[in-house]
């Protein structure tokens, strides 16, 4: 009997063990799952996408974040990413944000990179030219021409356009990871339309030179045109020709200069201690 009453005893306090833990795990859980907020689903980039690529479907993915922790401009469905072109290279893992993409129907490559309003010009260079390679995608360039200007007898350099940006190189719309130079011979400029048409019309004048700028260095200069003259001591500079005057219809009377009257002299006569003057008629 004691046996039995003492089995009872046991098989009831680990019944009330069991209780109690399973009630304290369900409070830890509980505060657990309170104290963590909501992940929400974002669209992060499954491969590395390159500028001018188009985004597929295999390109993206969705990935669960805290809402506290994410930027306001991401996206959260696939359908807004799927389809547009890459207008920034974008990493593995990354967000996709707005500057990254090209707007909606706006396609993939190199048009998907040119602004409203703006427009991509290409312009054949060479090693020198393009200096020695370094002109490479994000970059910025001074655009300078050199010619006989109106069929002057002397060449004279003037630079056309400045800090323009490079947007492709050959048919590379991204500079190499290396950071080494990129020998090509097509260079494409973006440029307003105003300057299309400088730039069409310089490479038909004369000799063009890509000029490389820092990319910090956004100051526009006005510079005067350097002629050969320039170049040498000791050489007259050219003096500007004189502007011709404009002729007059009006007839213009020729008037003859007024001879002077003859001018009155006089005589000093000394007679011994007298004077006198003596006008001769």
């Amino acid at each position: 009997m004691n046996r039995t009453r003492l089995l009872l005893i046991g098989f009831v306090a680990l019944a009330l063990g069991a209780i109690v833990s399973y009630a304290v795990y369900r409070t830890l859980q509980t505060r657990t799952g309170a104290d963590t907020a909501p992940g929400v689903e974002v669209v992060v980039a499954a491969n590395d996408i390159p500028v001018g690529a188009k985004v597929a479907e295999s390109d993206v993915k969705l990935v669960r974040f805290p809402a506290a922790d994410l930027p306001s401009n991401i996206f959260h469905l696939k359908t807004s990413v799927v389809g547009r072109g890459a207008i920034l290279p974008v990493a593995r893992g990354e967000f996709f944000l707005p500057n990254k993409l090209a707007g909606e129907n706006a396609g993939s490559g190199m048009q998907s990179l040119i602004p409203p309003g703006m427009r991509a010009v290409s312009v054949r260079v060479n090693e020198v030219i393009g200096v020695a390679g370094f002109v490479v995608p994000g970059t910025r360039v001074d655009v300078l021409l050199t010619g006989n200007p109106s069929g002057a007898p002397d060449q004279q350099t003037t630079t056309v356009l400045e800090n323009v940006a490079v947007i492709a190189t050959g048919q590379k719309l991204e500079r190499n990871t290396a950071g080494e130079p990129q020998l090509t011979p097509v260079i494409t400029l973006l440029v307003s339309p105003d300057d299309a048409q400088k730039l069409t019309l310089a490479t038909t004048q004369g000799k063009i030179q890509l000029a490389l700028r820092n990319p910090l260095d956004t100051k526009q200069q006005e510079l005067a045109s350097v002629s050969t003259n320039a170049l040498y001591k000791g050489l007259p500079m050219a003096a500007p020709a004189a502007a011709p005057r404009p002729k007059s219809t009006a007839k213009h009377v020729v008037k003859t200069p007024a001879v002077p009257p003859p001018s009155v002299y006089s005589i000093e006569v000394i007679k011994g201690t007298k004077r006198e003057e003596v006008t001769p008629k």
